[in-house]
């Protein structure tokens, strides 16, 4: 059968963007109603000013008028659909740019004033002055946006986020799958930030011709869309490439943007783990989470265990707990496929996790 994935950019049908869209056909409405009112009094004033020669004219002027008026706004939001996906950082370049453009005509025309005094040019160059200025205000807005986070419009909020820090979520920490049963748990306040580059890396990952990749890859698709249909999760995807991003692999992009957002890095890769610790960036290692979890046993306490292979010593079996805990039965050998009663003699806790050794009881 073949596999139907599930674009996890969609966004979700909630009732928040379903009220955005309601108020957004309404914005539209009201606009070509005002539009339609403008049009209306511009027919009104031109069918006034028509002298009574111009009949012929006086009676097709208006209704060119108001539907010309009616078109532009037509086209205005024809133009907005077109381009659905707007980034507020190139909004606020080109108003800022038009703004200060404004800003540095009128002084340069308050400058030039006494040299332009009854010139018949005058208007012409103060109307070249605001057209350059306006365009290199823009211009320079628009190339150099990254830089200038110190100006209000360009401030990101990355503190603005639930609970204390953001945690940025790697690869290997979606694919895993861990991650959204804790999450399950309410036990995270957090927002979970997902970057567009290691979503990137998971469709790619996805679309393999290596079988055991391409599952990997779509399970951490699933993965990522069971987060985002969650109501309870504050889930966020980061598209903004930062210029410090430029020629870095995705180990370093996900440590310059924990440090970026000020936020952690939650990761089950042994590497980036490392990586990250050196630049000061606060790891959670899903491997010492669930290690952590898991329940604690203490010498002399008994329990149940079924053991399933024999183990390295001479009278060792093997059994392994829920969580994937080995247990060390000694003379436990001959009872493999047993359900046995075993009480604990150590415990043994190394990097790949930890490790019970026991003795069967009676």
């Amino acid at each position: 059968m073949e596999y139907a994935r599930i674009d996890p950019l969609k966004p979700r049908e909630t009732r928040s963007s379903l009220a955005d869209s309601i108020a957004i056909v309404a914005l539209r409405i009201i606009f070509i109603l005002a539009a339609a009112s403008v049009g209306a009094s511009l027919a009104q004033s031109s069918l006034s000013r028509l002298t009574e020669g111009t009949q012929t004219l006086s009676s097709v002027a208006p209704y060119l008028i108001f539907s010309g008026v009616l078109l532009i706004a037509f086209a205005v939001i024809a133009l907005d659909m077109i381009f659905p996906r707007k980034r507020i950082e190139v909004i606020s370049a080109i108003y800022f740019g038009l703004l200060i453009g404004v800003i540095f005509t009128n002084l340069l025309n308050l400058a030039l004033e006494p040299f332009l005094a009854g010139a018949p040019f005058a208007s012409y160059v103060g109307l070249g002055i605001l057209i350059v200025m306006c365009y290199a205000c823009v211009s320079l807005l628009l190339q150099t946006k990254d830089d200038f986070r110190f100006v209000i419009p360009y401030v990101e909020f990355a503190r603005d986020f639930k609970g204390i820090k953001p945690l940025v979520l790697d690869t290997s920490s979606v694919i895993d799958g861990r991650l959204a049963e804790l999450v399950e748990t309410n036990i995270l306040d957090s927002r979970l930030v997902m970057p567009r580059f290691v979503l990137m890396e998971l469709q790619s990952i996805a679309d393999s011709s290596d079988k055991l990749k391409r599952v990997r890859g779509r399970r951490g698709l699933d993965i990522l869309n069971r987060l985002r249909g969650n109501d309870k999760v504050d889930f966020l995807m980061f598209d903004n490439e930062l210029p410090e991003f430029e020629g870095q692999p995705v180990d370093m992009k996900l440590v310059l943007l924990a440090k970026h957002l000020d936020g952690k890095l939650v990761t089950g890769d042994f590497n980036l783990n490392k990586v990250a610790k050196l630049h000061n960036v606060v790891v959670i290692d899903l491997n010492q989470v669930a290690s952590s979890l898991r329940p604690q046993y203490l010498p002399g306490e008994s329990f149940q265990i079924r053991i399933v292979k024999p183990g390295e010593g001479q009278d060792q079996g093997i059994g392994y707990l829920d969580d994937g805990t080995m247990v060390v039965v000694e003379g436990g050998r001959d009872k493999i496929s047993q359900t046995v009663q075993v009480a604990v003699t150590s415990t043994l806790q190394t990097q790949a996790g930890r490790m019970i050794f026991t003795k069967v009881e009676g």
